[in-house]
C-alpha cells in the first residue's frame, strides 16, 4: 500500500475538524472528567469501527445508493443529536462535587459516544468513497481494508484524546457554575445545529 501515509494524514485531518464526535469529547471532558471523555471515546472508535465495517458490505451499499434507507438512518441520527443538544441546553449546572461526576457512569458515556457516531449515514458514504482511493487492487483486498478501518480508529483515540487533555486544562477557566452552563448551552446549541444541518443536507 504505496499510500498508506497519505491515507494517514486524510484521516487525521478528518478525524481534527470538530463535529458532533469532538463536542461531545470535549463537554464530557470538562464535565464528567478524563476517565468518562476517554468512555466515551472509546465508544465513538467502536462505532466508526463498525461502521468502517459495513460500508465494506452490502448493506454499506445500500445505504449509499438507496434514498429511503439513507433518509431514514439520517433523520433518525438527527433526532438523536438534537435530543443530545436539548439534553445539554436544559441542564442546570451547580458547583461540581464528587457525587455530581458520579451520576454519569462509564457505560453510559460510552454508549452516548458510540451512538453519536453510529447515526450518521454520512460516514459510510466517506469510508465507501475514500478507502478505493487506498486500496491497491493488485493485493489482498481484506487486509487492506482492515489496516486502513483500525488505523482511521487509532487515529480517532489519539486526536480525541488530545482534545480531551486540553479541555481538561482549559477545565479550571470554567469551573464556576456560570462558566459550565454556558459551556452546556454552547455545546447544546452545536448539537442542535448538527442535528438540524444533518437533518436537511443530502447525500
Amino acid at each position: 500500500m504505496d499510500n498508506y501515509l497519505l491515507y494517514i494524514g486524510v484521516a487525521f485531518a478528518t478525524i481534527l475538524l470538530p463535529g458532533p464526535a469532538v463536542i461531545l469529547t470535549v463537554n464530557n471532558s470538562i464535565q464528567r472528567g478524563l476517565l468518562k471523555s476517554f468512555a466515551g471515546i472509546l465508544g465513538i472508535a467502536l462505532a466508526i469501527l463498525l461502521v468502517a465495517a459495513i460500508s465494506a458490505t452490502s448493506l454499506g451499499f445500500v445505504l449509499a445508493s438507496s434514498v429511503m434507507a439513507f433518509t431514514v438512518v439520517k433523520i433518525l441520527g438527527a433526532i438523536y443529536l438534537i435530543y443530545l443538544g436539548l439534553k445539554m441546553w436544559r441542564t442546570k449546572t451547580k458547583k461540581s462535587t464528587p457525587t455530581d461526576i458520579q451520576k454519569s457512569s462509564l457505560l453510559k458515556c460510552f454508549i452516548e459516544g458510540f451512538l453519536v457516531s453510529i447515526s450518521n449515514p454520512k460516514a459510510i458514504v466517506f469510508f465507501m468513497s475514500i478507502f478505493p482511493q487506498f486500496i491497491d487492487l493488485s493485493q489482498a483486498y481484506r487486509p487492506q481494508f482492515i489496516l486502513l478501518a483500525t488505523s482511521f480508529s487509532a487515529l480517532i483515540v489519539v486526536v480525541h484524546s488530545m482534545y480531551a487533555i486540553f479541555a481538561s486544562i482549559a477545565k479550571t477557566r470554567l469551573s464556576s457554575s456560570s462558566g459550565n452552563t454556558l459551556l452546556n448551552k454552547i455545546c447544546g446549541g452545536v448539537f442542535v445545529a448538527f442535528g438540524v444541518g444533518l437533518a436537511a443536507s443530502s447525500k
